[in-house]
């Protein structure tokens, strides 16, 4: 029988550009969740932190907290999952108190990023694409708006459709942080707003993407005391290279660690009162509820232009404000939405403001890289009844998408494909022409890969295209299907009834 994981206490600093080193920040949101544990030891420190080597030039930082907080003697574990480390090392300290290892464990996450300009920390953060996608100048906010582009054009919406969901989800998540005292954006936007603001990475604009950001979280776990247990987590990663999934619709790392935090938990979707999502771009947390099983696939987007995720809503979503509004220390988020979950739970923060009832089990999800290396944490109050045993009966489906074909070594220098999604990257990593022009396309042959285009003649998604190898670079030229034998024929049996699927999979679709 697993010990209880309880959440003795929950401390966070305010999130914002701040004038703090990171040590300080991570002994400021310690220290706070320490005295409110009211505990002056624990048998061991877990930190998370993403990238401090780069970010502010430090290491080994497990020994300096414990050292500054005079904890020297407790084991020190350091935990990195890219963008959901806070989620990450909240869950390997879980783990070592549910199995007896540890009776309590000191949890800390954090980040200090606005010691580099913009650029540089956008390249920091575009470490963790895979360099087979970096080397086209894809950056996080460029792959994101593939994606977005992907859901429109597989749930037929049309782009204002998109952009006014997108923008609902940014309106929504500005007004749930102008509540928050910790926020680093505090005030709230209209529709207006969010059309008026300038493009990233199209269709996401400024109030797409969330912001860097400085903060810290801390959490201190015990077997024996505190008011909310966690009673289900889930973990699990996808292929580094979004060209590489079947799907750019989905995440299903998102998907597998929801099975497992619904099963460890023996509850279903319908049971969650509220959620923090990682919206570290709008389309995430539209993405997210379906992946969580809160909507069927296809209709995240209406839900969240129809209120359905708002204060009032059927499933509340980041009553904080999101990584939108409240900020995104890339470290610390993960576990900075367990905070606040914890906080609305035990009514630290008056649920009344933010939610339609006094919740009795919250849910978040967080994300590491692009969608995968995803996490999943339920909390719920510890006088609430669970029963690790007995009947349950998961009512959900989350299947998986299956992985896309490998693209053949060596590889054509020209082929034929078709575009999936497209976007114009407005602000490009260092080293590459601004405006960029990038296309995900689907061969002939069935693999993907992503390809430069100019952005006065960018192909669309659906458009049939050209791909050559330029400097080492595919090179994508929309092309007219009725030039092209094969294209003509499989435009054609596009079109033919269900039977003749087989005839077309011979062709390649």
């Amino acid at each position: 029988m697993p010990s209880p994981v309880l959440i003795a206490g929950a401390a966070m600093t305010p999130f914002g550009r701040s004038r703090h080193k990171l040590m300080d920040l991570l002994a400021q949101a310690a220290a706070a969740a320490m005295e409110q544990a009211d505990q002056k030891q624990v048998d061991a420190l877990y930190l998370g932190v993403m990238n401090a080597e780069e970010f502010t030039g430090e290491g080994n930082l497990p020994v300096a907290l414990a050292d500054r907080l005079g904890l020297m003697g407790a084991a020190g574990f350091r935990v990195e999952t890219a963008s959901s480390t806070g989620a990450g090392v909240l869950e390997s300290a879980f783990y070592a108190v549910a199995s007896g290892y540890k009776q309590s464990a000191l949890v800390v996450a954090g980040e200090k990023m606005t010691g580099l300009d913009t650029a540089a920390a956008t390249r920091v953060l575009a470490e963790v694409i895979a360099p087979s996608e970096r080397r086209y100048g894809a950056s996080m906010p460029a792959l994101a708006a593939l994606v977005a582009r992907a859901y429109a054009r597989a749930h037929g919406l049309e782009e204002d459709q998109l952009r006014d969901a997108l923008g609902a989800v940014a309106v929504k998540n500005h007004a749930r942080g102008a509540l928050n005292p910790l926020a680093q954006f505090q005030k709230a936007i209209t529709l207006d707003d969010h059309a008026a603001a300038r493009m990233v990475a199209e269709p996401l604009g400024l109030y797409d993407c969330a912001p860097i950001t400085d903060g810290a979280a801390a959490v201190v776990l015990s077997s024996v005391q505190g008011q909310v247990r966690i009673v289900g987590v889930g973990h699990a990663t996808d292929s580094a290279a979004l060209t590489s999934r079947g799907s750019l619709v989905s995440f299903n790392s998102t998907r597998q660690a929801a099975v497992q935090a619904y099963a460890m938990a023996r509850i279903n979707p319908a049971e969650v009162d509220f959620a923090e999502i990682h919206d570290a771009f709008t389309m995430f947390e539209i993405i997210g509820s379906e992946d969580l099983g809160f909507f069927p696939p296809g209709t995240g987007w209406r839900a969240a232009r129809d209120g359905l995720t708002g204060p009032e809503g059927s499933i509340p979503l980041n009553p904080s404000g999101g990584l939108k509004a409240r900020g995104h220390p890339v470290g610390a988020s993960g576990l900075a939405q367990v905070v606040e979950a914890h906080w609305l739970l035990t009514g630290q923060v008056d649920p009344s403001r933010r939610l339609p009832r006094q919740p009795q089990v919250a849910l978040t999800q967080s994300i590491g890289g692009l969608g995968n290396n995803n996490l999943v944490t339920i909390l719920a109050p510890a006088s609430r009844a669970w029963q690790p045993k007995g009947a349950w009966q998961p009512l959900y489906d989350l299947p998986l998408a299956p992985a896309a074909p490998r693209r053949p070594e060596p590889p054509p220098g020209q082929t034929l494909g078709r575009v999936l999604a497209s976007t114009i990257l407005h602000t490009p990593p260092q080293g590459f022409p601004a405006p960029l022009g990038l296309a995900m396309v689907r061969t002939q042959a069935g693999w993907q890969t992503l390809a430069q285009a100019p952005p006065d003649r960018l192909p669309e998604a659906g458009a049939n295209v050209l791909i050559s190898l330029e400097n080492g670079l595919y090179q994508a030229k929309a092309i007219n299907p009725l030039a092209t034998p094969w294209l003509k024929a499989k435009d054609q049996l596009d079109k033919l009834p269900t039977r003749y699927r087989l005839l077309r999979r011979r062709l390649g679709r």
